[in-house]
């Protein structure tokens, strides 16, 4: 596995590849990797030849100076993890390498809508620093593929129109949600919950699968929010901090959903001082 700090080494990486006429797939992370991120390493070797992975904490895309000097670094093991794996090369760059103007003075891409709705709306700029280091990592890796997870629902919605509105010629290819037993997605900041904290956390799925189940059915937008609001109210019950639970069609993420047979229940909710999120696809019939 070859491991490249600078942006020309990982290119010269890249084009020994594409001279073996090997397809490449990227994996973007933010490093202190799990099963969630392996899955879509597995992911990406069964779509190309060639799987790159990118290990960098964006500091774009963070809302709160505290989250990002809190966010969990663990380079040394994520390599370990990835050569196990069987990841042919890792880029690890600094911020001073991917914005060397600073961020103050760095070119950013927004993609309308999805960039300030929704989980845009709560956590203000998240999705342009998103949006911003993805296109950087296409440009820089020029993959055939890259791979997104969909525990972060609206973020795979927002590289999908941005790679179709600037003409990125790949493949976004989408991986499910990787589980714990209990239900719980995989994610870093579950490392940051206490023993109480983790026995609670699984609830926040359990909860959203009833109201799947209730959704299935469900008539009427007034119907919907009722149904909504008594999930957020449960979850407070039970030691969450309700951020927001909102229901919106699969494909547009409109929350306009009274002719959709498909939605999407997408979740956030606070246990203690950590933000989980989640999301559930559910079929209506309607």
């Amino acid at each position: 596995m070859k491991v490249a700090n600078s942006i020309t080494e990982i290119r010269d990486i890249v084009v020994g590849f594409k001279k073996e006429l090997k397809t490449i797939a990227l994996v973007p992370t933010m490093g202190n990797l799990h099963c969630g991120h392996l899955a879509l390493v597995e992911e990406a070797k069964k779509v190309a030849d060639r799987v790159v992975v990118s290990v960098f904490v964006n500091p774009m895309q963070f809302d709160r100076a505290e989250d990002l000097k809190s966010y969990p670094r663990t380079l040394e093991n994520d390599l370990a993890l990835l050569e196990k794996a069987g990841v042919d090369a890792v880029f690890t760059p600094t911020p001073e390498i991917m914005y060397p103007q600073g961020l103050n003075f760095q070119s950013y891409i927004e993609v309308p809508d999805l960039c300030n709705s929704l989980e845009g709306a709560l956590r203000p700029g998240h999705f342009r620093g998103v949006a911003t280091v993805v296109s950087k990592l296409f440009n820089i890796v020029q993959p055939d593929f890259a791979c997104f997870g969909l525990k972060d629902y609206q973020q795979v919605a927002l590289i999908k129109e941005m790679v179709r509105d600037l003409n990125f010629q790949l493949k976004i290819v989408e991986v499910p949600i990787v589980r714990y037993e209990d239900g719980l997605a995989y994610s870093s900041r579950n490392n940051l919950l206490n023993q109480a904290e983790r026995s609670i956390a699984p609830l926040l799925n359990k909860s959203l699968k009833a109201l799947a189940e209730k959704l299935v059915t469900a008539k009427t937008l007034d119907e919907v929010n009722r149904l909504v609001d008594e999930t957020c109210n449960l979850l407070d019950n039970k030691g969450f901090r309700t951020d927001d639970i909102t229901v919106v069609d699969a494909l547009t993420l409109n929350p306009e959903i009274a002719g959709s047979k498909k939605v999407v229940i997408l979740a956030s909710a606070y246990l203690g001082k950590v933000r989980l999120i989640d999301n559930l696809v559910v079929d209506r019939q309607i």
